[in-house]
């Protein structure tokens, strides 16, 4: 049985007496409702790591649905669309946010020495064996006991050296490659071409821009494009497009204005056509649901 995650203002509501945390620098909590759970797209704008050690947790980011079962690890990095669908009744795990002020003191030494960070948008999720779990839970707690020293003055940089131990100790399991089958050339296509939209969506809408940086005619794109993903270039940067207009409505203070000079529109109006087309509802009655 799963339970239904329901909309919480989860920034506001993070520190209570279920959870722990560090000023704004860092929170740690244990119960999957006090998540950022919404049943609309969300932009995170800090990042979150699951340790999922019993159950399972049900998730789309960036229009990409990942089933996190246990034994795992799950990390979401700032800038990432997400969006909370459920989690079972016996869910048992922990979730760390941390501030973009403190994953960059983490961060702040050369790349090797974090790589973690700069791999994980694509590969967020990390199975453990047990002996890792294990491992792994006891960071989290040893964390947990460090959160609550809040007598200790060097706190912050305790937790800081706990947090990096951590990532150093499992961190290089998001780099391991997948052993796959070798892919066929228009799966590799139908790839660079999903990976072009996601950087470009927001300027670049046209069947044309993609298919000249593939290198190929608009016509063999299209055909490429709905043959291996069941959707048309065009369903695919629509997608996108409104996956970000929601995230952005919903979980930022932008004005509507704001957003439609974010996503390159030529006008509010054009904007608000745009949306409505698809989405049924103007981006201001979307806002107001």
């Amino acid at each position: 049985m799963k339970r239904k995650l329901s909309a919480t203002n989860w920034l506001a509501g993070q520190k209570t007496e279920e959870t722990d945390y560090i000023g704004d620098d860092l929170i740690l909590f244990c119960d999957p409702l006090h998540m950022p759970a919404f049943d609309y797209p969300v932009k995170m704008d800090i990042p979150l790591a699951i340790l999922c050690s019993q159950g399972a947790l049900n998730m789309n980011v960036n229009l990409k649905d990942y089933i996190i079962e246990a034994p795992a690890m799950f990390v979401i990095m700032s800038g990432q669309i997400v969006q909370y669908q459920s989690v079972s009744d016996n869910f048992s795990g922990f979730f760390l946010l941390m501030s973009k002020r403190f994953l960059s003191d983490l961060l702040s030494g050369p790349r090797e020495r974090l790589p973690l960070f700069f791999t994980v948008t694509d590969n967020p999720l990390v199975k453990l064996s047990h002996e890792e779990l294990a491992s792994v839970a006891g960071f989290f707690l040893m964390l947990q006991s460090a959160m609550r020293q809040t007598t200790n003055p060097y706190r912050l940089e305790t937790v800081k050296h706990l947090v990096q131990a951590m990532f150093y100790s499992w961190g290089y399991k998001f780099h391991q490659p997948n052993v796959t089958n070798k892919k066929s050339r228009h799966e590799i296509l139908t790839e660079e071409f999903i990976n072009l939209v996601k950087a470009n969506f927001r300027k670049e809408r046209q069947v044309g821009f993609y298919a000249a940086r593939l290198k190929l005619t608009p016509k063999y794109l299209s055909k490429l494009i709905r043959d291996n993903s069941n959707k048309s270039v065009n369903e695919w940067i629509n997608e996108y497009v409104m996956l970000e207009a929601k995230a952005l409505l919903k979980s930022t203070g932008m004005n509507i204005q704001q957003i439609s000079d974010e996503l390159h529109f030529p006008s509010q109006s054009f904007f608000g056509k745009y949306f409505k087309r698809l989405a049924g509802v103007s981006p201001r009655e979307y806002r107001k649901k």
